[in-house]
């Protein structure tokens, strides 16, 4: 019984995984810049249209099943750390071919890490 007990518990708590965020910022520029009160104060731009200063790269790093709607709350919050007004050149370091294989069911938090990055800037 005892054995039987400690397998399905063993096995519940290995199969069960959870998404663990390596959330990582770089400031690049000697100014300071007031961190921002709410992620809301940070737009993503894909492409800057305005002038701008690069402060920072911002990076997240998760499973590969996590979407980046799931990415980018995480993402502006550490730039508005930075004093960030914005995140741009958002990049990922997963292939076509990462992406394609199929998840790993059986090993609960396996999956193959994808890191996003993106440039932490202000407008001039």
């Amino acid at each position: 019984m005892k054995r039987t007990l400690f397998i399905l518990l063993f096995s519940s708590i290995f199969s069960s995984g959870c998404t663990v965020y390596q959330i990582d910022s770089k400031d690049t520029s000697q100014e300071y810049y007031s961190p921002k009160t709410s992620i809301d104060d940070v737009a993503y731009v894909e492409k800057a249209d305005k002038p701008y200063i690069e402060i920072g790269k911002v990076t997240v790093t998760t499973e590969r099943v996590v979407t980046l709607e799931d990415v980018m709350p995480k993402l502006k919050q550490e730039a508005g750390m930075l004093g960030a007004d914005a995140i741009t050149d958002l990049q990922s370091d997963a292939t076509d071919f990462w992406k394609a294989l199929p998840s790993q069911k059986i090993i609960g938090n396996a999956y193959i890490r994808t890191t996003y990055t993106a440039k932490a800037i202000v407008w001039q």
